[in-house]
């Protein structure tokens, strides 16, 4: 016989949503021109020292609670943030880079994979991909130099920072009270996972990665 044993893993997708607003509504205050370009600085240091590293971290614990989806989209979101908070940490204030540019668009590219992969939980997935949005967008104003784009990608990140701090919020008391609070769109597996019987969730836990003999 052959025992699988799973280890509870509290959910870390609150911690990197969290992170996730804190970012996208910092710099999104900045693209809009509400701070002075030079606050940028102190921007770019809460990209580096607080967002970058959190996500990190639920990056990692989304792994290891076997949800790959969470894993990749946060990893992504934790390295893009600190190339776009050393970038602006380095260049001038309110200086354009074509290089960053080309790095947003293509993580607007790669958080689309999470972001098609987490169909059975459309809050999260909606964060994935306005993120995904939010970059691409800010990618063109950087390509660019269009003050026009940079607005619109500051609009889309106030957005996506309201959007985030509800997800964090709607998952914290939904792990916090076992049982849905705030509408997170579950359905399918992810349904099943909040009110489905146990065995229903683990009966293809065999055939997932880290259990079954290769990748």
């Amino acid at each position: 016989m052959t025992r699988i044993v799973l280890r509870p893993v509290g959910t870390p997708l609150p911690l990197g949503f969290l992170g996730l607003a804190v970012a996208t509504t910092a710099f999104a205050v900045l693209q809009l021109g509400w701070l002075p370009p030079e606050q940028g600085r102190v921007v770019a240091l809460a990209a580096l020292l607080f967002t970058a590293p959190v996500q990190l971290l639920a990056s990692v614990f989304g792994f290891l609670a076997r949800d790959p989806v969470a894993g990749t989209g946060m990893a992504v979101l934790s390295g893009t943030w600190v190339v776009v908070g050393y970038v602006t940490l380095t260049t001038a204030p309110g200086a354009s880079s074509a290089g960053l540019g080309v790095l947003l668009v293509l993580s607007a590219l790669a958080l689309s994979v999470p972001a098609a992969a987490a169909r059975t939980k459309l809050v999260p997935a909606a964060v994935i991909a306005l993120s995904a949005l939010r970059f691409a967008v800010t990618g063109v104003a950087e390509l660019t130099g269009s003050a026009g784009w940079s607005s619109a990608a500051g609009a889309t990140g106030l957005v996506l920072g309201a959007l985030a701090l509800y997800a964090a919020l709607a998952l914290e008391l939904e792990d916090a009270s076992h049982r849905t609070s705030l509408p997170l769109g579950r359905r399918g597996a992810a349904g099943v996972a909040m009110h489905g019987d146990v065995r229903q969730q683990l009966g293809e836990v065999r055939h997932e990665a880290g259990v079954r003999d290769q990748l």
